[in-house]
């Protein structure tokens, strides 16, 4: 049986993680995104210490669509190098695996 997957991963804006994560539910990739604005990061890249403000992206999706997934987050994302942690539940509602599996079996 297929098991629940969340990933997190970061956006530049809203509107880019909106547009993204569009994508991904219209091609059945995932479910849903939970985009939360205002993630303020310090972070090392290239040998400097860098700030910004980001977007944190929760997807909704299934364990067997993690390289499809992770392959379209490359090629959407507009960083060099998209952060994404693919998180697997240990638990979950039944209703919400449901809804999960019924919105991706297309993907």
């Amino acid at each position: 049986m297929d098991r629940p997957l969340l990933v997190y991963t970061t956006f530049p804006d809203m509107d880019t993680a909106l547009s993204i994560g569009e994508s991904l539910v219209r091609d059945g990739l995932i479910a849903c995104i939970n985009a939360l604005p205002g993630m303020r990061s310090v972070y090392a890249w290239k040998g400097e210490v860098e700030r910004g403000e980001e977007v944190v992206g929760i997807l909704k999706t299934r364990k067997s669509l993690q390289e499809r997934v992770q392959q379209a987050l490359k090629e959407r994302h507009p960083y060099e190098t998209p952060v994404m942690f693919f998180i697997e539940p240990i638990g979950a509602d039944v209703a919400t695996l449901e809804w999960i599996f019924g919105e991706t079996a297309g993907g």
